[in-house]
């Protein structure tokens, strides 16, 4: 049995090409089920996301593994393999399980660290779990990439710094004001930034906006969005006062706050502080501000150097998270190499036994007249060969099983004795019950849903 997975993602491929191969939810059961209805595949997951759609399959050989998958995307999603070859990745065996590892502790995500993706391979896995998709190699497999992907946020920061330029302003505003609840944010200009900076804030505790702009319709559209007020371009300074965080993105070639402005409207505030966050360019807000007491600016620049900062530390972070992935994945292979060596072992004992009776009988005859005793000295010797020289090579295939690349000494196995006849398994011989309380683990793995 080989682990394979077939996939595209951001990495590869282009927005329309990730559209054209993606399932939605409530396809996704028709999907797996047309999946497996191919003759080398025995269990299938599919994960599909904004940002990626991969296919995982456990598969009696790889090469005919990978040409299924590929043939159940040119069918399901009638399109031409050359249409979209070039941006799908392969990989198998201990890759793949790595792979799938990195995946659910986002480590392949485009932000690193973002927690949606453990919610969405909980999804994928629960969806083919209930579809009967899944068996006892994808049941172990995915419920320990869960395992992974929660043990990296807790015993790691990799989600923990802003990786953003508007998540970096909630950063610093949290650093000036020790609690967000209840502050007021003036937002000065309607751009998308400073849109989505205030979201952020408003989801970190601000509880009032205020939005500001030459045009006045846009102020009242955006302030709309946030249950705030609009402001008036012409009045935007006399209701700074009312500001704790004021975010400015106008675009205008010019100043648009002073500071002479500010050192009045600090002077009305008596000295609560106020923090400007400039995220336009040409700026907005003079650099003199800084000067004021109690007035804290942070452009474009400093809010990018907060970004590059925490993206350092998400990136060394990232490395102790590898580190307990290879832990993850040995452990993994491990155990499948216990489950691939007994077979294989059993297999060699029998083709051994059926040459000793063969080979014994044929002497035998060719012994003519012996007696009972003779016959049974002769059969116990043959016996005692076989036993000796098979004692060695399975001792070793045993202890090779729990090393990281023991598949291959097992493959190997295999293949120097001609096992294969009895190593494929039949699809309706399967025991959907080899593991025992599996349903009732799919929610020890539950994450929030991605919104």
């Amino acid at each position: 049995m080989h682990i394979v997975v077939v996939g595209l993602s951001h990495k590869t491929a282009p927005v329309e090409i990730r559209e054209k191969l993606s399932f939605g939810e409530h396809k996704l059961e028709e999907a797996m089920h047309h999946l497996l209805a191919y003759d080398h595949l025995n269990e299938g997951i599919i994960i599909s996301t904004c940002n990626r759609t991969e296919i995982y399959v456990v598969c009696d050989q790889i090469d005919s593994g990978v040409s299924d998958v590929k043939q159940f995307l040119v069918d399901y999603c009638d399109l031409e393999l050359s249409s979209f070859f070039k941006y799908l990745y392969f990989h198998d065996s201990v890759e793949a399980v790595h792979h799938l590892f990195r995946v659910a502790a986002s480590l392949d995500s485009m932000i690193v660290g973002e927690a949606q993706i453990l919610g969405q391979v909980r999804d994928a896995y629960t969806h083919s779990f209930e579809a009967e998709c899944t068996n006892v190699i994808f049941n172990r497999l995915f419920r320990q990439a869960l395992s992974i992907g929660k043990k990296v946020r807790t015993e790691t920061d990799i989600g923990e710094t802003a990786v953003s330029i508007s998540y970096a302003a909630v950063e610093l505003a949290k650093k000036v004001f020790e609690d967000l609840e209840g502050r007021t944010v003036m937002v000065i200009g309607a751009g998308e930034m400073s849109e989505l900076t205030a979201m952020h804030l408003i989801e970190n505790g601000v509880s009032s906006v205020l939005v500001s702009n030459r045009t006045y319709e846009r102020a009242v559209e955006l302030a709309q969005k946030f249950q705030g007020k609009a402001i008036r371009f012409d009045a935007m300074l006399n209701h700074m006062v009312d500001a704790d965080i004021v975010i400015s993105s106008t675009g205008a070639p010019h100043f648009v706050v002073k500071k002479a402005d500010v050192a009045k409207i600090m002077h009305r505030r008596r000295g609560k502080p106020i923090f400007f966050i400039d995220i336009a360019v040409p700026r907005d807000i003079d650099p003199k501000v800084n000067k004021v007491d109690n007035a804290y600016l942070y452009d474009i620049d400093d809010l990018q150097a907060v970004v590059d900062a925490n993206i350092a530390e998400r990136d060394k972070e990232g490395q102790r998270a590898e580190l307990l992935i290879d832990k993850e994945v040995e452990e993994f292979i491990a155990w499948i190499n216990s489950l691939e060596v007994v077979p294989a072992i059993a297999a060699l004992k029998e083709k051994a036994e059926a040459i000793r009776e063969t080979e014994t009988l044929r002497a035998l005859n060719k012994l003519g007249d012996l007696n009972e005793k003779e016959k049974n000295i002769i059969n116990a010797l043959t016996g005692i060969i076989v036993n000796k020289l098979l004692h060695q090579p399975i001792v070793r295939a045993k202890e090779c099983a729990g090393k990281k690349e023991g598949y291959l000494y097992i493959e190997s196995l295999r293949y120097l004795f001609d096992l294969e006849e009895g190593k494929k398994v039949k699809k309706a011989e399967k025991e959907k019950s080899q593991e025992s309380g599996i349903r009732g683990t799919i929610s020890e793995h539950k994450e929030p849903k991605a919104t």
